[in-house]
């Protein structure tokens, strides 16, 4: 199983935003140059995370912001704004055979598993912010900046 990619590419939108912004209007062509991407792309992405309260979008050319602060932006937000999933992230086959001992079981031996490892994921997703994220992107900046060779 895979999260689609429209996690990750709203996690990079809202990075751009919050590092950009506002001296730099941040429209989807700007992020999708980043994101390297289709702008039609970032705007759906605009659209969810809009939707999901975590982003504000000015009509036109205006560009984007953030609706709230960056340390009150998690991880499970984002995930909770782009992703699809209502209730169970593990989807499960319908109707096993209720005549084989394997299947008429498999509900009472994987249900628990599945739920634990959804907990997880959402638990960890809503210990990490935005402002986390930026933070670190803070520090990958400074070594970049320091590795650079002078005079350059």
């Amino acid at each position: 199983m895979q999260i689609s990619t429209r996690f990750s590419i709203a996690v990079h939108t809202l990075l751009c935003i919050a590092y950009f912004s506002p001296e730099t209007k941040v429209t989807s062509a700007f992020v999708a140059a980043s994101v390297n991407a289709n702008p039609v792309v970032i705007r759906r992405a605009f659209g969810q995370l809009k939707d999901g309260g975590l982003i504000k979008v000015e009509k036109g050319v205006g560009g984007a912001s953030l609706a709230r602060p960056a340390q009150e932006v998690t991880l499970l937000d984002v995930f909770r704004a782009t992703e699809s999933v209502e209730g169970d992230l593990f989807g499960f086959h319908a109707h096993p055979n209720e005549d084989c001992p394997v299947g008429r079981n498999v509900h009472v031996v994987l249900d628990e598993e599945l739920a634990a490892a959804q907990a997880a994921l959402e638990d960890r997703l809503a210990q990490t912010t935005l402002a986390d994220l930026l933070d670190r992107l803070a520090d990958c900046r400074a070594r970049e900046d320091a590795e650079a060779p002078s005079g350059a």
